[in-house]
């Protein structure tokens, strides 16, 4: 079984609990305005790789996974775009022990039979989600990130029924996706969900810059300056207000 791979992180430290051996899967749906990984989007490129070639790269960071509770994190791109390549890879990651997260938007998300026969039989494999809630507003969605809203909730819906432990996480973009009405609304969503374990609020940051220039790409937000501490942490007040995580 092969995977269309963007790259590896042998160290990462901030997609999921512990150390992570972080997969980035090449090709996504969407298109958002500070995406710092333009280059993942397209379909269908990327690198080859086996599910065996991963765990056997992957075994070589154990210890250092295992000491500090930490496991494998497959990001993107998209990762639901590739399941059968992740169901196989999880799978040999259980057989080792380790823990399993996907970190998604869940822009694919779909209610066709095939994809949740698929789905239902990855989240056996899997420990942990990180669901990016970009926007709650569906018309400020459809303008951030190129695509309505309605299966990403849908999406956080599928997992909050079966009870997958979530990291919702939000990237706070002053002006775009900070404003107060929004905040409040994605907080009583998430308040309405019964699976979240911890709210993440990701600043805003332009680091990704480079790579839309380096694509041709003219990037909206370059007049826009990250949110500061404070912004930050009130953001957070607002979307943990309800007090419902596990």
């Amino acid at each position: 079984m092969t995977g269309n791979i963007h790259s590896i992180e042998t160290f990462g430290t901030v997609d999921g609990p512990g150390i992570r051996y972080v997969v980035f899967t090449q090709g996504c749906l969407l298109c958002c305005q500070f995406c710092h990984n333009a280059d993942t989007w397209e379909i269908g490129t990327g690198k080859k790789m086996e599910v065996s070639e991963i765990i056997d790269d992957l075994k070589s960071y154990l210890p250092f996974i295992e000491a500090s509770g930490g496991g494998i994190t497959v990001s993107g791109g998209e990762p639901l775009l590739q399941i059968p390549f992740l169901i196989e890879l999880f799978k040999e990651c259980k057989k080792l022990g380790i823990h399993t997260t996907i970190d998604s938007s869940g822009g694919c998300y779909s209610t066709n039979a095939h994809f949740q026969e698929q789905l239902q039989e990855l989240i056996e494999y899997t420990d942990l989600v990180l669901l990016d809630l970009k926007h709650i507003n569906r018309k400020k969605h459809i303008k951030l990130t190129g695509m309505p809203n309605d299966h990403i909730l849908e999406f956080a819906r599928f997992l909050s029924a079966r009870g997958v432990p979530v990291w919702v996480r939000h990237v706070l973009v002053p002006g775009v996706t900070d404003e107060l009405e929004d905040l409040t609304m994605l907080g009583e969503f998430i308040g309405s969900l019964k699976n979240v374990a911890k709210v993440e609020v990701l600043p805003y940051h332009k680091l990704g810059v480079y790579k839309w220039e380096a694509l041709g790409l003219d990037y909206p937000l370059k007049d826009v300056e990250p949110p500061g501490e404070q912004q930050a942490e009130f953001a957070l007040q607002l979307l943990t207000a309800q007090d419902a995580l596990i």
